[in-house]
């Protein structure tokens, strides 16, 4: 079968599904993975057939207030709408969309029949168990949790209005706005697998048929790769150290952040391994802190005593899987959601929102993740059960009942 999957977003939002691709590979798929161009080398590394989506997510990350979020994700999407009709060539037999790129595909897939699956790494469907992920953590009851995911929904089909009317023409289909395309999915109960662990969401009692919750897709990695030298050196050269990154957030305030989380380090005792990510965090400093790029979470995090992350989606499957505690600090967006799991799960502290963020506060933190048991012991049960689960396994069973 020839897959193509489609996701775009920051790394957080491609990077889980290289892992995905590569299990679906393994099943004898022809696998292609269609993504912003700054992806191409994540892919092509997984063994994956690239294609090119429009649109610069980087300009899109790092955004706190609401109302420019959603005008920043309108602009986004409509960049990556004139292009996303070209990555589905000739021959595509089923597309995998996440949940940024599934209302532009389905107008993809009425146009030229190929089917689809959502494959998704938030839940997006309004449920009375909590309330909509982009709206934070604070529960409001099981009708209102209901009436703000559906409000949710409608404020995501306005971020998709010129997106859709420009494909739409380009498509030679009449028109239709997303909200209408999104009711006709949800009426022929289009199937979405969730790509999170049931540790941190159970499935709700309350969501349709066809909305399933598959377990965590991991990032890509290959089974000869190992740590930088450097950094191996760093982490057998004293106890373990904390792992210190915001992943695609907090553009441009790497020195600030630096300083702050090396007083905090040191506050609590600690040595540190800092990541450099979208913020540029740096740190000039001695031998207890160690600044690194990209290395991969699967293989650093089990060599850590605790997690400080902005409460993406993937660190904190990450953090979870190697049974590690973390201080969430979460920026935007989706991550004070995951950021309130981890804490309810008692694998976290309360989160530390960004904003708040200061030394003094992060050094409390930090000395309750490592210094009580009680949160490894979270963390390590929560790791006992997302080890039973097989996340991409179940997409590769659910594509071939589709091709059956």
């Amino acid at each position: 079968m020839r897959i193509l999957i489609a996701a775009a977003g920051s790394r957080g939002d491609v990077a889980p599904y290289t892992g995905l691709g590569a299990e679906l590979s393994r099943a004898g798929h022809d696998v292609a993975l269609a993504a912003t161009d700054g992806f191409a080398p994540l892919v092509r590394a997984a063994g994956l057939e690239f294609r090119s989506l429009p649109g610069r997510p980087e300009a899109h990350g790092d955004l706190t207030d609401r109302r420019e979020l959603m005008c920043s994700a309108a602009e986004f999407v409509t960049e990556l709408g004139l292009g996303f009709a070209d990555a589905v060539v000739q021959g595509t037999d089923l597309l995998v969309l996440s949940a940024t790129t599934a209302p532009l595909g389905w107008h993809v897939t009425e146009a030229t029949g190929v089917p689809s699956i959502g494959a998704y790494l938030q839940p997006t469907a309004p449920t009375g168990d909590f309330p909509p992920v982009v709206m934070g953590a604070r529960q409001l009851g099981r009708l209102g949790n209901r009436a703000a995911g559906h409000l949710a929904l409608r404020m995501a089909d306005r971020v998709y209005t010129r997106a859709v009317t420009a494909l739409r023409h380009r498509l030679g289909l009449p028109p239709l706005g997303p909200g209408a395309m999104r009711r006709r999915q949800e009426h022929v109960g289009w199937p979405v697998l969730h790509g999170f662990s049931t540790a941190l969401v159970p499935r709700p009692a309350d969501w349709r048929p066809g909305l399933e919750v598959a377990g965590t897709w991991w990032p890509y990695v290959d089974e000869d790769e190992q740590l930088p030298e450097r950094l191996r050196d760093f982490l057998e050269a004293g106890p373990r150290p904390v792992f210190v990154g915001f992943g695609s957030m907090a553009r441009g305030e790497g020195e600030r952040l630096g300083e702050l989380v090396v007083r905090a380090l040191r506050g609590a005792g600690l040595r540190g391994v800092l990541q450099t990510g979208a913020a540029g965090l740096t740190a000039d400093a001695g031998d207890d802190v160690l600044s690194v790029g990209d290395v991969p979470h699967a293989l650093l995090f089990p060599r850590v005593a605790a997690v400080v992350h902005h409460a993406g989606a993937g660190t904190s499957a990450a953090a979870l899987r190697a049974g590690v505690p973390a201080v969430p600090v979460p920026v935007t967006a989706d991550q004070p959601f995951w950021a309130g799991r981890l804490a309810a799960l008692g694998a976290a502290t309360a989160p530390v929102p960004f904003p708040s963020l200061t030394a003094e506060r992060l050094t409390e933190a930090l000395k309750r993740a490592v210094g009580e048991q009680s949160y490894t012991r979270a963390a390590t049960a929560a790791a006992r059960h997302l080890a039973t689960e097989d996340g991409a396994g179940q997409v590769v069973k659910a594509v071939a009942e589709m091709a059956r």
